[in-house]
């Protein structure tokens, strides 16, 4: 056993019985190369972190730049950080014009809670609103909205009020009243097993939450730069929410999230208190940094394209696969779910597909579900790498009854 993954063990705060265990050496595009010599397809990319594949060279270049520069100087929001304001432009640029403000975090988790607290200070309302197969995030507020009670319960009680509505069903609208601070969801939910709503709930859910005064917060932690096809999910809809929310694809390998929207909402946490939501290391310059040099790389390259692409292809390939223990599979640009008929097989096929060289997984509140967020960069040869892959695995199944 390596020292490495005897500290693992012995004194790493563990967060499931049985980690995937797979000793990291380096990783470079769609590859990681791992202690024991072998190397694996990235078809999770860190789920969803790695857009750009693993060792960008122009990433790298930023982080070595602003590592010489300068790092941490100040809590954010008091120096004037140029990674941090460059980057806020660029995203501004990007966006619908309403979003001129961006705060940035360490997480996606912590930017629901910014949002959260935003919603509150601009509605002066309580509740929240979310949805079954929600996920948001770990922290306490974030969990509160979590759509699975299995993960809630042993934190109970939670920060709230909290309504859960069933996802797409338009009727459940409804309940959208004037206590309503904000209607939190996924434009496209990850966690809750690659589901898509319909145009219409998401044009009616708008409708809804603007008649209310409630803020409709999109949550694309995971689906926004490129991931979906589009630059943001939102864009499949035409729907245009109060706030959004980023992380993951962001800050380009780096740790940073933010949720962006109008002065008029944002600027209500800079008084009445002023520093009415702050952050020691949101924003890090360093992060900032290789988030932008990123975010140039998906623009330039017009990666969503790219993902619109080589997701169809790949999911027409996957349809062929229906009929052998696979229910369906669904997604959109390089967010693609995979069903099957029982959670066991899902986990089963997770398992002879990473030891055939492929690394994928489960969805948290799906577990019958299996997500791929491959690198927006993958070549159509590894993803027939990852197709044959999976097609043995289904052998490997199929023969073990």
């Amino acid at each position: 056993m390596s020292r490495a993954r005897d500290a693992f063990l012995r004194h790493l705060a563990q967060t499931s019985d049985a980690p995937i265990g797979l000793e990291i050496e380096r990783a470079e595009g769609c590859w990681l190369y791992c202690a024991d010599g072998r190397r694996y397809l990235d078809l999770i990319a860190g789920i969803g972190v790695s857009a750009l594949g693993h060792g960008n060279p122009a990433v790298l270049a930023a982080i070595e730049r602003q590592s010489r520069r300068h790092l941490h100087a100040m809590v954010y929001g008091e120096y004037v950080i140029e990674a941090q304001a460059a980057y806020a432009a660029r995203l501004a640029e990007a966006l619908p014009r309403e979003f001129s403000r961006v705060y940035f975090t360490n997480s996606g988790a912590e930017a629901i809670e910014g949002a959260l607290k935003a919603a509150r200070k601009f509605t002066g309302r309580a509740t929240f609103v979310s949805f079954d197969g929600a996920y948001h995030g770990d922290t306490m507020a974030a969990l509160a909205l979590m759509g699975n009670e299995t993960f809630r319960a042993p934190f109970e009680p939670l920060p709230g009020p909290v309504r859960r509505l069933p996802f797409n069903n338009g009727a459940a609208l409804e309940s959208i009243d004037e206590r309503v601070a904000a209607v939190v969801i996924e434009p496209i939910q990850a966690e809750g097993g690659v589901r898509i709503p319909s145009r219409d709930f998401m044009l009616a859910l708008r409708e809804r939450c603007s008649r209310a005064g409630t803020l409709l917060i999109f949550d694309e932690v995971l689906t926004g730069l490129g991931r979906t096809g589009r630059l943001f999910a939102m864009e499949h809809f035409g729907v245009k929410p109060d706030l959004i929310v980023l992380a993951k694809a962001l800050g380009g390998g780096m740790p940073l999230g933010a949720f962006c929207g109008s002065d008029e909402i944002l600027g209500r946490l800079a008084h009445d208190p002023p520093l009415g939501h702050i952050t020691t290391f949101g924003g890090h310059p360093v992060s900032c940094a290789a988030g932008l040099a990123a975010f140039d790389q998906i623009l330039s390259n017009q990666l969503w394209e790219t993902a619109a692409r080589s997701g169809a292809a790949f999911r027409a390939r996957l349809e062929k696969l229906i009929g052998r223990q696979i229910l369906a599979v669904r997604g959109l640009g390089l967010l693609i779910g995979v069903e099957f008929a029982q959670a066991a097989l899902a986990h089963r096929f997770v398992a002879e597909t990473i030891a055939r060289g492929v690394v994928i997984n489960w969805t948290l509140n799906s577990d019958r579900v299996v997500r791929l967020a491959p690198p927006l960069t993958i070549s159509a040869a590894e993803l027939d790498f990852a197709f044959v892959a999976m097609n043995h695995a289904l052998e490997a199944i199929a023969a073990g009854g």
